[in-house]
């Protein structure tokens, strides 16, 4: 088998997605639709995050998502849900998103250009400051107050 490289990965992965604009994905939120905020904390904390997007750690996500996983979110890991996927530039979110295929989502999709692309276009952002008060009583950010995986 010959080596592959990044941009083949990608390529196979986006071919099986259903890739958005920012301005798509802002549409598409709401009842049904998950947007999943796969950034580090540091770019969180530095960058802000988007109002209404779940956090899911990248190094998690797989457990999170895949509805057989005793470490599964049970809000998130259903295939009648839509999830997209949103990194910070719109890479890793395509890998992501492609493992959705896998667990049998339908139409799992991620954000083109990722949050910085969200930012430029001038969508809604909140400090992570903000967000973290908001969710004071509620779910935390390491799969939302379930199961727990050890990182």
């Amino acid at each position: 088998m010959a080596p592959h490289t990044i941009a083949d990965l990608l390529d196979a992965a986006r071919s099986s997605l259903t890739r958005l604009t920012p301005e798509q994905t802002l549409a598409a939120m709401g009842p049904g639709t998950e947007l999943i905020d796969i950034r580090s904390e540091l770019q969180r904390a530095r960058d802000g995050v988007i109002p209404g997007a779940r956090f899911i750690a990248r190094n998690v996500f797989e457990w999170r998502c895949d509805p057989a996983s005793p470490w599964r979110d049970l809000e998130i890991a259903c295939p009648g849900n839509r999830l997209i996927v949103i990194c910070d530039e719109g890479y890793q979110s395509s890998l992501a998103a492609a493992m959705l295929v896998l667990f049998g989502f339908e139409n799992p999709g991620d954000v083109i250009g990722g949050f910085q692309a969200w930012r430029t276009a001038g969508l809604p952002v909140q400090s992570a400051e903000a967000e973290r008060g908001s969710a004071a009583a509620g779910p935390d950010d390491r799969g939302n107050g379930r199961n727990t995986l050890e990182e």
